[in-house]
């Protein structure tokens, strides 16, 4: 009997923390797509982020086709994970 109520107390729990989870997913695409709008707006408009990072050294990086050393610049300049470092310094004008 006892392995029952410990059977169903993990099988709720787990549906639990899968519902949280999707919703975390959902916030963060959500973020991520305010943020995408954010960044068109800006640019449409011309104005610089205020707070974007000085992206110079980087850009010096692509120019001399360091790709990586650059991904690792803007992941020690931003703080940023793997994924969206390479995704940023790939969207760069100066990236081949």
């Amino acid at each position: 009997m006892t392995y029952i109520v410990v059977m169903f107390a993990l099988v709720g729990f787990g549906a639990m923390c899968s519902a949280i989870e999707r919703k975390v997913d959902r916030v963060e695409r959500r973020v991520k797509f305010m943020e995408r709008r954010q960044e068109l707006i800006l640019t449409h408009l011309g104005v610089e982020d205020p707070t974007s990072p000085d992206l110079r050294g980087i850009d010096a990086l692509l120019r001399e086709g360091k790709k990586i050393q650059a991904i690792k610049a803007y992941r020690d300049l931003t703080g940023a994970g793997l994924k969206e470092a390479k995704e940023a310094v790939e969207r760069l004008p100066g990236n081949a």
